[in-house]
């Protein structure tokens, strides 16, 4: 039997360099309070939330994507011919084909990458860096862009009490490169699909396609029950990651866990007796819940402000509609 050629293994990845985007208009909550019967305290209240960000008429997620990545790439000093793969973590991306990612790549110059798209909510960023983090150890990819990216203002009715005040736009990047140390731990991931229907859509697009409704078909969300899953569930999911990884709070440099509920971040801080020193990410207050863009997001501002030195350990933690999580601790650019 012929044998196979192999490719050669490397030791471990790293991310080299992160990015940004954030569209230019802010939505305070007054902006969407009447709508919901709602107020600027109530917001405050239930989410941590004071303000989100909305992207501009004719404004994509392949948009906010380039813009988020060619900070990146920039930042790493590696040009974008050199990297093997793109991956764009969304669920907004409004066609159902071709994928983001081809056209991402194309437009940053990554013209030797392979691109694909991944939907895994709120979890997506984390699925992809444990994904790339793979095809950079086993000698499939050299560097592998990483792409977080929502445009909410397309899939969110305006007068739905339980979604409207939540959900933002923007994108957030990663570079991920080889190292010749582990840069990126054990990524711990799971899903539990019999709890699909906390976070859905009002209607399929077949559905609205035979029954067009009055409303876009938009995301609606079970609050209760997923808050309760979330402050149950995280924390474990955390320790969990921790231990694969080997290593303890005390360890931690930084917590960016997704950014879907300040009350959901402050329980899982106190769960976890993170030391004071651990910088906790809370882009969620000027931001909103931005899904898979979320922990990049947060990452990236936390980068700028330089409150993260570089070499210091952050654990990372998405979860979402699926119910789907993953997480993971990286070595910081």
């Amino acid at each position: 039997m012929p044998t196979l050629n192999s490719v050669p293994v490397r030791v471990g990845s790293r991310v080299l360099s992160t990015g940004s985007y954030r569209p230019d208009q802010i939505v305070t909550n007054d902006d969407v309070a009447g709508l919901i019967d709602s107020s600027d305290e109530w917001i405050r209240e239930r989410s941590g939330i004071v303000e989100r960000r909305r992207c501009a008429p004719g404004e994509s997620v392949t948009d906010m994507a380039v813009a988020a990545g060619a900070k990146a790439i920039a930042k790493s000093g590696i040009a974008p011919e050199l990297i093997s793969m793109v991956l764009v973590a969304t669920v907004t991306h409004p066609y159902q084909t071709p994928a983001a990612a081809p056209e991402v790549a194309f437009r940053l110059g990554a013209i030797n990458a392979a691109g694909a798209d991944l939907g895994a909510a709120c979890a997506g960023f984390c699925y992809s860096l444990g994904l790339a983090d793979s095809m950079i150890r086993s000698g499939a990819a050299e560097y592998v862009l990483v792409i977080g990216v929502e445009k909410f203002t397309d899939f969110v009715s305006p007068t739905d009490r339980g979604t409207a005040f939540i959900f933002g736009d923007g994108a957030g990047a990663a570079l991920v490169g080889p190292s010749d140390h582990t840069g990126v731990g054990p990524t711990l991931w799971g899903a539990d699909g019999e709890q699909k229907d906390l976070i859905t859509m009002s209607q399929s697009w077949s559905e609205y396609r035979l029954e067009p409704r009055d409303e876009f078909p938009y995301v609606q969300m079970s609050g209760q029950q997923v808050f309760r899953w979330a402050v149950s569930e995280v924390p474990k999911i955390a320790m969990r990651t921790l231990e694969a990884s080997g290593v303890t709070v005390n360890d931690l440099t930084a917590f960016i866990p997704h950014q879907a509920n300040m009350r959901i971040t402050d329980a899982v801080v106190r769960a976890l007796k993170l030391p004071e020193h651990v910088v906790v990410g809370r882009d969620i207050e000027t931001t909103g819940n931005t899904s898979a863009a979320s922990i990049p997001l947060a990452l990236d501002r936390l980068r700028q402000a330089d409150q993260l030195p570089s070499g210091g350990l952050a654990l990372l933690i998405g979860f979402g509609a699926g119910l789907v999580y993953a997480s993971q601790v990286i070595e910081l650019p």
